[in-house]
């Protein structure tokens, strides 16, 4: 299922960009669905190449779990894998998304761009979810598709608020900044 989020912040495209790669676990008080965000690696210039980024985080969700899917749903559910390449040339990141649950059943990818709107940025997000259900104990095969379908649009329904309230946590930190990075 397409994913699709856009978004403007009121700062330059630049700014907006590096606020956004460079400072992510800062934007964590700015983003009310997000309990932390941790830096596992990153590498500048990479393939030799100036302005292009590669970062991997760790997100985790807040969100108190019912008591009655607390069997089903585990707090290592509720974090995911960010695996990211930025690129400042072309003002794009394309990244890829790794749960920590269903990992082999989960797809998600696709490409942010920023583009330069005056002194305001346009934040776009494109991607792709796809979740397989085949051969998932409890589901049976021939309602799999189609349920795993109704499971993706769930998902995209619930993730694509989220994905905007990321470029309102940019837009909340920069003000909150002055509208200057260290």
């Amino acid at each position: 299922m397409d994913i699709k989020a856009d978004a403007t912040i009121s700062y330059p495209r630049a700014l907006a960009f590096r606020a956004y790669r460079d400072h992510l676990p800062e934007l964590v008080p700015y983003l009310p669905n997000v309990k932390s965000i941790v830096v596992k690696e990153s590498e500048d210039d990479v393939g030799g190449v100036k302005g292009r980024t590669r970062k991997f985080n760790v997100w985790h969700a807040k969100g108190d779990v019912p008591g009655p899917v607390q069997a089903i749903i585990k707090p290592e559910m509720l974090s995911w894998d960010d695996h990211a390449e930025w690129d400042e040339n072309a003002w794009t990141t394309k990244w890829r998304v790794q749960t920590h649950f269903f990992r082999d059943r989960v797809t998600c990818e696709g490409t942010n761009t920023y583009v330069e709107q005056g002194d305001q940025t346009r934040f776009s997000i494109r991607g792709r979810l796809e979740i397989d259900l085949k051969g998932l104990p409890g589901v049976p095969r021939l309602l799999a598709s189609s349920v795993g379908g109704l499971v993706e649009k769930f998902i995209v329904a619930l993730l694509t608020p989220n994905l905007v309230e990321v470029s309102k946590g940019v837009e909340s930190f920069l003000r909150a900044k002055g509208g200057k990075l260290d």
